[in-house]
């Protein structure tokens, strides 16, 4: 079952005299790119948290942010003098400057990143344990919503091949045809500009047949067939990260269209031919999504 890069995950729990809150969103990327946001005291442990979350999800753009909620019980604080200072006068002036009433700022100032922090150096031991299966849980439950979205890939991209394949058996069927409309045409053009008796007929059947076998597209279309089955059994394949394979073969199934059409000197076929590459172009967007 395909798994789309794009998900979210959440969650909740009690560590102790702390609530963590973890939030994991994901978009689309060609690797691991994880942006944490988190409690300073968390720091520490960020290598372990960034190996876990590259092992747990893989591939794509990652926003990670860990939010701590302090109960009543919780230990004291200490307040970024420093920080808090920094912040304070580009504010203040800012409020002089646009006339706002300032009373509120220091208010305002505490709730700001890194003001205000625990004064617990590190977690310890046994809530770093409790606080890795929080973040697996929030790892797990953006996995089940890739899973989910990974349905709607799939279903639209087995669709687009479906399209490619009906394109490729109208080709076939005009194929005889094609080939019988360039025989009669290339003896038309020579009895028009040479006369009918003016030519050798055995010659001409020799170069005629050498010309059609050059524009013969039925080598392509067993590939392409070929291509459109490996493609629905890579949908089928357990692979964790199956999306650059599928792109890799939607490469592939477009030369395979690229050359018909090269060879076709058909309109109706070229018809087909714009068809598959309006479906092509629409799989390979949906497999930039796929994990």
């Amino acid at each position: 079952m395909l798994k789309s890069m794009t998900g979210f995950g959440r969650a909740e729990r009690n560590v102790g005299d702390k609530t963590f809150l973890i939030d994991i969103k994901s978009l689309n990327g060609k690797q691991f790119d994880c942006s944490l946001k988190m409690p300073g005291f968390i720091k520490p442990f960020e290598f372990d948290i960034r190996k876990r979350l590259s092992e747990k999800l893989q591939r794509g753009t990652i926003d990670c942010t860990i939010s701590l909620k302090q109960t009543g019980n919780a230990k004291p604080v200490s307040i970024n003098i420093s920080l808090a200072k920094a912040y304070f006068q580009p504010i203040a002036e800012l409020s002089k400057e646009l006339g706002l009433d300032d009373s509120h700022i220091l208010g305002n100032i505490l709730k700001l990143p890194e003001v205000i922090t625990p004064t617990s150096d590190t977690l310890t031991e046994d809530e770093w344990l409790v606080f890795q299966s929080i973040l697996d849980e929030a790892a797990d439950d953006l996995n089940q919503h890739r899973l989910e979205e990974g349905k709607v890939l799939e279903a639209d991209l087995l669709n687009r091949i479906s399209n490619i394949e009906k394109q490729e058996e109208l080709i076939a069927a005009l194929e005889p045809k094609r080939k019988l409309k360039i025989r009669e045409g290339l003896v038309k053009l020579l009895e028009e500009n040479v006369g009918a008796e003016q030519y050798d007929k055995n010659r001409l059947e020799q170069e005629i047949i050498y010309y059609i076998e050059k524009i013969d597209i039925s080598e392509e279309q067993v590939r392409l067939k070929n291509h459109c089955d490996y493609f629905r059994t890579l949908l089928r394949d357990n692979d964790a990260e199956i999306g650059k394979k599928l792109s890799f073969l939607l490469q592939e199934i477009g030369r395979e269209i690229n050359t018909t059409g090269a060879k076709a000197y058909d309109s109706t076929i070229q018809q087909s031919v714009v068809l598959m590459k309006d479906e092509l172009e629409k799989a390979k967007e949906q497999v930039l999504n796929v994990l």
